[in-house]
């Protein structure tokens, strides 16, 4: 249900299309919950449908049309509530730590390989993390610049370090992931000598 929280707070910003949408989702809000453009629409065509966005036919190129969605009262609504219950945890799915678990089935060249993956992985995070925290900082943030725009003046300091505030989490979280795939590096190197 996530998904649709984090739409509402896209559409927070400004109306978009479903192509707005999930290129949006893309680069902010994809960092912290994936979903694809086949989840994306569903959910928007079920949201209209629900009453927390509604969709208009706005003019696109030469001779078509796209469906434009805007976020309504019953959807700020949602999201405000949303926003202020308690965090529901889900169960993990954890495939690199299940793995790490019985890396002992592994060959010692599988393994690094696993290991030197999940730290290439987690480095691109940080580095894309460490680029949006960059925008933040120097103002060329453009969703964020625009819901600024938006943001009465007196909560403008707020909603910035609240939006570097996750990213920070989500550094933290990438630089452990790499020091614990570098322990197990050398932990096969140990079990290998």
């Amino acid at each position: 249900m996530s998904l649709r929280y984090a739409l509402l707070a896209l559409l927070s910003v400004e109306p978009m299309t479903g192509y707005d949408l999930y290129k949006q989702f893309e680069s902010t809000v994809g960092h912290v919950w994936y979903a694809p453009d086949s989840q994306i629409y569903p959910e928007l065509r079920k949201m209209d449908q629900d009453g927390l966005v509604e969709g208009e036919m706005v003019p696109w190129g030469p001779r078509g049309t796209k469906r434009r969605y805007h976020i309504t009262d019953a959807g700020v609504v949602a999201f405000r509530t949303w926003m202020n219950d308690d965090l529901e945890y889900s169960r993990a799915r954890d495939r690199p730590h299940l793995k790490a678990a019985y890396l002992e089935w592994a060959t010692p060249t599988s393994a690094i390989r696993q290991l030197n993956s999940h730290i290439a992985h987690h480095t691109a995070e940080l580095h894309q993390w460490e680029e949006n925290i960059r925008e933040i900082d120097s103002g060329e943030s453009v969703l964020l610049n625009r819901r600024l725009e938006q943001t009465p003046e007196a909560d403008r300091k707020r909603t910035t370090l609240f939006k570097r505030f996750a990213y920070e989490g989500l550094i933290t979280q990438a630089r452990q992931e790499i020091e614990w795939a570098q322990r197990g590096l050398r932990l096969i190197e140990e079990l290998d000598s």
